[in-house]
């Protein structure tokens, strides 16, 4: 007979999977069982100060009490109606998203990577029955080192080879280019291209922060030579750089701006794609849809994020608080970090590769009691909540510097 969970220790629980979870992911070994705002406690009891923050979905952490609450209030009155049918929650939601990002219309989905999948199909409706582009021909010009999610479609057009073999056929319909060079960028445009899309800031490849200017520029390009310009926001977006949206430190509005992870706020999977209404305007119904996108529970949760955001008190914080961390890596540059990048509330790390992986650094730092992620080679995450105080962020930083000493 199987033990009850609460009667299991992390090693059982970590071996009970083995046989039963799909292999798709290497989790570090950690049992969370509980949690609260910056902080996770596993099976033993042990306290972990989380500085992944689900990948920017926890940005106001974990059980934040206005998202609670609002989950609750819902979960009381109703859940889910399919798109079938209206319900009472879904036009605030839609309103106040779209007033927050400065966009007029909004296609709720559920997952980031359906909010990926829902913009290349509207920019690809949008070639065709309003920029003219013969059928079928329309084309995508995305960055290389992208991470948009895992889908077919999305692989298709990934230079991660891990997310790319054994996985074809691919879809066609994209170019490739690389981050950050405007120059390529005007060579792939050409009449058959639909938008562009790209991350403001690349987060799976490294917290990879473009020259200023670059945004402005795609923004510009897209603009001249008639095609959409789609910022995926997933993780960037919602406080995490200390603004609202990474576009807005260069004063860029997308046509098409995709949405997801901490839209939720750690209770629900909410994603949206939001664009001008001219571009939305190309949906008709039956052409695309979602049985769980803008459920009332979902949109209940969505609208109190918004609520959160529309203070402004969140992207404040990761302003004030990305001080704290870039002063703190850069005390730690030449003593065990040989490079970072930095916005808000979100930094690559790069560790000596002759110190550890990014993943020995990440257990490293689990073992001393705090949460990270790695990238590629030796490079880690840092993304807490944004509600982490100056101190908990000193610590973290001290703990990283006392484990890169043990290292070397």
């Amino acid at each position: 007979m199987t033990a009850p969970a609460h009667a299991r220790t992390s090693a059982d629980l970590i071996r009970a999977e083995e046989p039963v979870l799909a292999h798709n992911y290497h989790p570090l070994p950690v049992v969370v069982a509980r949690a609260e705002g910056a902080w996770v406690e596993d099976v033993e009891g042990r306290r972990y100060l989380d500085m992944l923050a689900g990948y920017s979905a926890l940005n106001f952490g974990h059980r934040h009490p206005a998202l609670i609450q609002a989950a609750h209030d819902q979960l009381d009155r109703l859940t889910l109606t399919s798109r079938a049918f209206h319900n009472d929650r879904l036009a605030e939601f839609a309103e106040r998203l779209a007033a927050l990002t400065g966009l007029d219309m909004v296609l709720p989905m559920n997952t980031g990577a359906e909010a990926v999948e829902s913009g290349i199909k509207v920019a690809r409706k949008w070639a065709y029955d309003v920029k003219g582009v013969p059928d079928g021909q329309a084309t995508i010009v995305v960055a290389a080192d992208n991470f948009h999610g895992r889908t077919t479609t999305i692989v298709s057009f990934s230079t991660d080879e891990s997310a790319r073999t054994g996985f074809g056929p691919f879809t066609p319909g994209f170019k490739i280019v690389p981050y950050n060079d405007l120059a390529a960028l005007e060579e792939a445009v050409d009449e058959t291209t639909a938008a562009v899309l790209i991350e403001p800031i690349q987060g799976e490849a490294g917290v990879i922060i473009p020259d200023a200017g670059y945004l402005a520029g795609v923004r510009e390009l897209t603009r001249r030579k008639g095609c959409l310009f789609i910022a995926d926001e997933i993780q960037s977006g919602l406080g995490r750089t200390g603004r609202t949206l990474a576009v807005e430190h260069e004063s860029v509005v997308p046509d098409v701006l995709l949405l997801g992870k901490a839209l939720g706020g750690g209770i629900v999977p909410v994603s949206a794609v939001v664009a001008r209404r001219e571009v939305m305007s190309v949906l008709g119904p039956g052409e695309h849809g979602s049985t769980f996108g803008g459920n009332p529970l979902a949109a209940a949760v969505g609208t109190a994020v918004v609520e959160l955001l529309e203070t402004g008190e969140f992207q404040r914080r990761a302003d004030e608080l990305g001080v704290v961390l870039r002063e703190g890596l850069e005390a730690l540059r030449g003593h065990g970090v040989t490079g970072f990048r930095a916005r808000g509330l979100w930094a690559g790390v790069d560790v000596d590769p002759a110190l550890g992986t990014g993943r020995e650094i990440s257990e490293r730092l689990m073992r001393e009691g705090i949460l990270v992620k790695d990238t590629h080679g030796s490079t880690i995450r840092l993304a807490p909540p944004l509600t982490v105080t100056a101190d908990e962020l000193r610590s973290a930083l001290g703990t990283l510097e006392k484990v890169l000493g043990q290292a070397g």
